[in-house]
């Protein structure tokens, strides 16, 4: 049997994390957990607070835990800057003997902003109302990869299925 992987993604708003996700979801069969898609099922008018936030990934946590513990890969599609949260995770991985891999998206920051800051259009079903310092406060937070850390790194400026299956070595 395979040992079951974890996928953690970091990057930009914008950065191709979610288009990233699917195409490895899809090309593993690995489960898709989607922060904003669950945020948008649990909140009928989500507002990004905190007790909001919190109530969200403790659930996504948990149903992490549970797809590890019964030997299903998990597609953990959200933004994971911090390597507090990143490490919170690995260790749940740990427990369950599955590889966590992170998918970091070294995305111009450029394109990152375009896509994201002042757009009016919808991404990945939801519209999209960032500001310009709400991307650049994202930003300046991130926590690059850490060397203790399995880093696959994807330029999400032109996502495509092929260079994704052959970063992850799955061909």
């Amino acid at each position: 049997m395979n040992r079951p992987k974890l996928y953690l993604l970091i990057g930009a708003p914008g950065a191709g994390k979610t288009t990233t996700a699917t195409i490895i979801a899809k090309a593993t069969g690995a489960t898709h957990l989607w922060a904003d898609n669950e945020r948008h099922k649990l909140f009928t008018h989500p507002t990004h607070s905190s007790a909001e936030s919190s109530y969200l990934y403790e659930k996504l946590n948990a149903d992490t835990e549970q797809l590890l513990a019964a030997g299903k890969s998990v597609v953990f599609d959200t933004n994971f800057n911090f390597h507090s949260d990143r490490k919170k995770l690995a260790e749940i991985a740990e427990r369950y003997n599955a590889e966590t891999i992170i998918v970091w998206m070294t995305t111009p920051l450029d394109i990152s902003r375009k896509r994201s800051v002042g757009s009016h259009e919808r991404r990945n079903g939801y519209a999209i109302h960032m500001t310009e310092d709400q991307f650049n406060a994202i930003v300046a937070k991130l926590e690059p990869p850490t060397a203790d850390e399995t880093v696959i790194q994807v330029d999400g400026s032109k996502v495509d299925k092929d260079t994704v299956i052959q970063l992850l070595g799955l061909r």
